[in-house]
């Protein structure tokens, strides 16, 4: 059992999801801070002694820029305030799409978050559904990617849907169809799409059968939803009985609601990572809490348990 007593704490647009974790451990949210200036710098601050503990702080990245800069002070902070280890929880990696140089003159922003999380002084990262899985190998501390597939795949269970498929986005996405396919025993269809430029879809085919189907759309994340919209609608017109999609992160920037209520998907299966927007119209949307499993991947990881026994795929 661990010797080092552990604290959970929160960075502020993460705190509805801090505090689902906190009560899923079963202990209270650490008390901290963050003093605002009037240009826009802030300084977050501890406000209570974290001296000898392992401390967890739960901070997504969206949008990313500030919320990743106040996740590094806070970290800094916890290094400064003598924390026994410093964890990182981040349920949603920002960045995570630039994990290669695609292009002349770019820059590798997943590789760059991890360089400035290690020197913040982190000593290991959780997180869940990474774009790439790659990204695991940029950072020099252990990295605990946690996969939504254990709440998605109970869920989808308990559906009872009868003549199931999944069917994957683009071609990126062919590895994770191909796991829930195999799990579940479903047939997978592939989307094949053409960008016009970055968040525009060209033209898109589907590859595999779909008339007669009811489908399912995995993803990690849903951005503009232009392309998981546009592969609803191109399936119904291909003859599928039902269209819906699960994604992990509900990024849905720009007119993402306004696509997805407007397209042919019957349900839009989402977890917490990232918290909807209020406001708009959420009748599509299914909302699957992580909170539990970032809880008791947290309590293994604290008490030195292996934790790939707590994964379906």
């Amino acid at each position: 059992m661990a010797i080092h007593k552990l604290k959970i704490f929160a960075c502020r647009e993460s705190r509805p999801m801090a505090e689902k974790i906190a009560k899923a451990y079963g202990c209270e949210l650490g008390n901290s801070s963050v003093l605002e200036f009037s240009d826009g710098e802030f300084q977050p601050a501890y406000n209570e002694s974290i001296r000898g503990c392992t401390v967890f702080i739960v901070q997504s990245t969206f949008p990313p820029a500030e919320n990743l800069m106040e996740l590094l002070l806070m970290i800094d902070a916890a290094r400064r305030a003598s924390a026994y280890k410093v964890i990182a929880v981040m349920p949603y990696f920002g960045w995570a799409r630039q994990d290669r140089k695609d292009r002349p003159r770019v820059s590798i922003g997943a590789k760059l978050v991890a360089n400035l999380l290690c020197a913040a002084g982190v000593d290991r990262i959780m997180t869940m559904d990474l774009h790439a899985d790659q990204i695991q190998g940029f950072f020099d501390v252990p990295v605990d990617h946690i996969y939504a597939s254990g709440i998605f795949v109970p869920y989808i269970k308990s559906l009872n849907i009868e003549d199931l498929s999944f069917a994957a986005p683009d071609m990126g996405g062919a590895k994770r169809v191909n796991a829930y396919s195999q799990y579940l025993n479903a047939p997978m269809i592939i989307s094949h799409k053409q960008r016009e430029k970055a968040n525009v879809v060209g033209s898109m085919t589907a590859i595999g059968e779909v008339e007669g189907r009811n489908i399912i759309i995995l993803d990690d994340m849903i951005d503009t939803a232009g392309t998981i919209t546009k592969a609803a609608d191109m399936l119904m017109e291909r003859g599928a009985k039902s269209v819906r999609a699960a994604a992990t992160h509900a990024v849905l920037s720009g007119p993402a609601y306004d696509r997805i209520n407007a397209s042919a998907l019957s349900e839009v299966i989402v977890t917490d990572t990232i918290p909807l927007k209020q406001g708009e119209d959420l009748s599509k949307f299914t909302v699957l809490s992580v909170a539990d499993i970032f809880a008791d991947v947290m309590e293994r990881v604290h008490n030195y348990k292996e934790i790939s026994s707590r994964f379906i795929f």
